[in-house]
């Protein structure tokens, strides 16, 4: 026993003071190794105390990226709330605590807050996440999950908006306060999409401005969101606790089991050109959206994913590129993810709105309708060939907020592969919730 020991401490005692500097230079904070993660955080600082603190690429990116892994690893460190998505919850909501309660420097706050407005990098993590997942699934399990997410997300809409308002009503809200107020805009699609549209239209129907309207609203958008987040977190872990529950990321069943349909396109060869080609392919793929929407008034994200699903069906991308896609995707959810919901929380995330919505009657209310949207999915799974966790991950989305609230949630539930199904969930589900709830609500005013 004392020579094995001695064996085995061996190597390490024998080490160079150079191979024990690459073993301290490999642990790491997300993704920085730890040397640089600290190099980082002293440059910002001096640059931060002598007022020199750009809002350039590099500058911002090597802020969003210390605040976001920061923020994740402090989550991770966390006992039991850790497996309800602490990680998404605090990079998506302690920044924005900080902003508001003047605890974050403020060069730091202003610089964030630049970079990510004037970059717009949502929509180019978006387009990557899409374009490299879609890319990478089978085509054939792909249209299976486009039409057979419909039935979830329809089934559960539908009983989350009875069994909110019910509750709501039961604890009581008016009727049409705790439906129109809370249930509603929990899945209108969050807030360019969803609460913006609505409160326009709930002010032009009742002759009133839109701007106090939009703070109710926009309440309970937030506190859906974070129902989703911490619903997500819970999904994951029970599906490491019952894998027969869950596909790891893949929403449909095999017809010959559970084995993911495109294992084989683990083996495409792709090279660092390829994967340029896959990002290009992304960007082009979103301006068309873009286009769409100056022309069509039509969302752009929608257009985007219509055209890379009719692109892999009809098998438009060749291999080499669709396995640069997968890179792509790789890296964008692994090295991208928190460092985006940190700058998202800085810049566009108003935790005033968050805390006047800290009501314990809209907490039930919102809590309740989430669980009823998640729960349907999940139980509504197994009669439509998907798997449950996936199916109520994807439900989730739909009470989120619009394509940030997706990222927290995806990133909460550990997948992010599921970004094409949860846009069908955020962006169509929540267009269909807006255009009956502005119809329901000017007959019944």
């Amino acid at each position: 026993m004392k020579s094995t020991t001695t064996q085995s401490l061996q190597p390490r005692e024998s080490m160079s003071l150079k191979e024990r500097w690459w073993r301290v230079f490999d642990v790491r904070i997300g993704a920085l190794p730890l040397p640089v993660y600290l190099v980082l955080i002293a440059v910002l600082a001096a640059m931060s105390a002598h007022g020199a603190l750009a809002s350039d690429l590099p500058t911002g990116i090597a802020l969003v990226t210390v605040g976001g892994f920061t923020c994740a690893e402090l989550a991770k460190r966390i006992p039991w709330i850790r497996h309800i998505g602490a990680t998404s919850i605090f990079a998506a909501f302690i920044p924005s605590m900080l902003v508001y309660y003047k605890l974050m420097p403020a060069p730091i706050t202003k610089a964030v807050t630049t970079f990510t407005k004037q970059s717009n990098f949502l929509y180019l993590f978006i387009a990557a996440i899409i374009v490299g997942s879609v890319l990478s699934m089978d085509r054939q399990t792909l249209v299976k999950g486009f039409v057979r997410i419909f039935i979830p997300v329809a089934s559960g809409s539908v009983a989350a908006a009875i069994v909110g308002t019910a509750l709501g009503t039961a604890l009581g809200l008016d009727m049409k306060h705790a439906l129109f107020m809370v249930v509603v805009p929990i899945m209108a699609g969050g807030v360019g999409e969803g609460a913006l549209p609505l409160s326009a239209g709930y002010a032009q129907i009742l002759g009133a401005e839109q701007g106090p309207l939009f703070a109710q609203v926009l309440s309970a958008v937030m506190l859906g969101n974070i129902a989703a987040i911490c619903c997500a977190g819970l999904l994951n872990y029970l599906g490491a606790r019952r894998p027969r529950l869950t596909g790891n990321g893949r929403l449909t069943i095999a017809e010959g089991g559970d084995e993911v349909a495109d294992s084989k396109g683990a083996s495409f060869e792709f090279d660092v050109s390829s994967v340029a080609a896959a990002g290009a392919t992304a960007v082009a793929l979103y301006l068309l959206g873009v286009l769409s929407h100056q022309y069509f008034d039509w969302p752009a994200p929608v257009v985007m994913l219509v055209l890379v699903v009719a692109a892999q069906f009809f098998q438009v991308v060749s291999p080499r590129v669709r396995g640069g896609a997968r890179f792509m995707y790789g890296f964008f959810s692994t090295a991208v993810t928190y460092p985006l919901m940190f700058a998202i929380s800085v810049a566009m995330t108003p935790w005033g709105e968050i805390v006047t919505a800290f009501h314990w009657v809209n907490i039930v209310t919102a809590v309740s309708t989430v669980l009823t949207l998640t729960l349907t999915g999940f139980f509504v799974a197994r009669w439509t060939g998907m798997h449950p966790v996936e199916a109520a991950i994807v439900n989730a989305t739909h009470s989120g907020l619009g394509g940030t609230g997706d990222v927290a949630i995806l990133t909460a539930a550990n997948r992010m592969e599921l970004m094409p199904f949860a846009q069908i969930a955020t962006r169509i589900g929540g267009a269909i919730t807006v255009m009956a709830a502005l119809a329901a609500f000017a007959w019944l005013r």
